[in-house]
């Protein structure tokens, strides 16, 4: 089984996070390729930013499609995650829809941890498409943040486990998700100074899947028309153009 991983943000070193923790979650004999989005932005912090890396996420499952049985959007958010379902012939999952998932079958209600605050419009749009804002406790971000994303994860370590702690004792989370792509493989880390279940998306959404190729395996018929896309590169078009 081939898993391809796509980083929607353009910061190799969030691939890198997100690559090694896709490679520890998955089943022995899983291969996982990790690619970045081929344009965008280096961080993904607001919905105009989402739209952009719906696009460049796109052209990342295009330029590979026939060579991966699955593949996991690895962005908080999910950019493009809908088209890619309804564009290619292989399971495609995002990490905050297989964290929410997950969450919800660990626990009654879960709350969503995070680096920046300036995450959370997207968050709950994300979490309102998904059809499971009541089953959320609500969002403890951090204060805005303008560093390297690459290092996001050690620098904001200490106040994640403070917002952990504040969804557990104030909000009443049975289960927390560690949200955003660049925290990617932090959970495990975490997770022995923090009560309750800490779910890593991209975790999440590798083995979930690994199930779902079993489920719906590579191959099942398309249901868009061919049409003639055109001025977004080869490889996309060929989507549309069957």
């Amino acid at each position: 089984m081939r898993i391809l991983v796509v980083n929607s943000n353009t910061t190799p070193a969030v691939t890198d996070r997100i690559e090694a923790a896709a490679r520890a979650a998955a089943s022995p004999g899983v291969e996982i390729e990790a690619v970045t989005a081929p344009f965008g932005l280096p961080l993904i912090v607001s919905r105009a930013d989402w739209l952009v890396a719906g696009q460049a996420t796109l052209a990342a499952l295009a330029e590979r499609r026939g060579q991966y049985d699955a593949a996991v959007i690895a962005c908080f958010g999910d950019p493009g995650l809908d088209a890619a379902k309804e564009l290619l012939d292989v399971p495609v999952l995002g990490i905050s829809e297989a964290a929410f998932h997950a969450a919800c079958m660990l626990g009654r209600r879960f709350g969503v941890v995070s680096f920046t605050t300036a995450l959370r419009p997207m968050f709950e749009d994300c979490l309102a498409h998904h059809g499971l804002t009541a089953r959320c406790t609500g969002f403890r971000m951090g204060p805005p943040f303008t560093g390297d994303p690459g290092r996001v994860a050690e620098e904001r370590a200490e106040l994640l486990v403070s917002l952990c702690e504040e969804a557990i004792e104030q909000d009443g989370a049975e289960v927390l998700i560690l949200a955003g792509g660049p925290l990617a493989g932090l959970a495990p880390v975490l997770a022995p100074r923090v009560a309750v279940p800490l779910v890593d998306g991209t975790t999440a959404a590798v083995r979930l899947a690994e199930a779902m190729v079993g489920l719906a395996p590579p191959g099942r018929p398309r249901r868009v028309r061919a049409r003639s896309l055109t001025g977004f590169g080869e490889e996309l078009a060929r989507l549309y153009g069957g």
